[in-house]
């Protein structure tokens, strides 16, 4: 599904990916309020979601989709024609999939559908956590978030340690000289005592618990 303010992007959006064998678009919205619609009625996997739209924006609607409550959760790669802007740290706090630049090749936008059907990140894990650690700087740990922390055992919160890192199951695993598959039993536990969705939330919320800190 295609959100986006305006009619000749979302067109030229639904040509490229129509022309695609492996994807079809299902729907497309001008504003948040009927991206959310959209999506609750077609379902689709991927969402491709602008940041700025108007009466409700990407990020807002964004965050209605991905709440713990919601009943179907899509993957969302948000679209911006700002490199690493603010809002980038925000959307992936909520569980976006990832972003891309509106002026991304044919090619490449084709790709990020993929990936993030796939259940994949559309940034690298070592990119990604160097971008948290700069966000996280300019907050102090948020107290909820701490009293969760509480309910990790103390190898989770090792491997949540690393996880804010960047680092994947296999360094994760070398690093505590434990099993991969042992190390996967671990990140799925934790994410679901914290009722996080995937690797990124984690390590932002690593930072906003206070069991990283900046520059550690």
């Amino acid at each position: 599904m295609l959100a986006d303010d305006q009619a000749m992007v979302r067109a030229g959006f639904a040509a490229l990916l129509d022309a695609e064998p492996d994807i079809t678009v299902l729907a497309q919205a001008a504003d948040g309020d009927q991206a959310v619609a959209a999506v609750r009625e077609h379902r689709p996997d991927v969402v491709l979601m602008d940041v700025r739209m108007p009466r409700v924006d990407g990020l807002a609607a964004a965050a209605t989709l991905l709440a713990p409550g919601e009943a179907y959760r899509p993957r969302i790669v948000m679209l911006t024609t700002f490199d690493l802007d603010d809002y980038v740290y925000e959307a992936l706090r909520i569980g976006v999939s990832g972003f891309m630049l509106k002026d991304a090749s044919p090619q490449a936008l084709a790709d990020a559908v993929r990936v993030a059907a796939a259940g994949d990140a559309l940034l690298a894990p070592s990119v990604t956590a160097r971008m948290i650690a700069r966000f996280a700087q300019q907050q102090p740990p948020r107290s909820r978030d701490a009293a969760r922390l509480a309910g990790l055992t103390t190898r989770e919160r090792d491997v949540l340690r690393l996880i804010s890192a960047g680092h994947s199951n296999a360094e994760i695993a070398r690093d505590l000289v434990i099993a991969e598959h042992t190390v996967k039993s671990h990140v799925g536990r934790l994410l679901t005592k914290l009722d996080l969705r995937d690797r990124t939330q984690a390590a932002i919320f690593a930072y906003e618990s206070g069991l990283v800190r900046p520059g550690s």
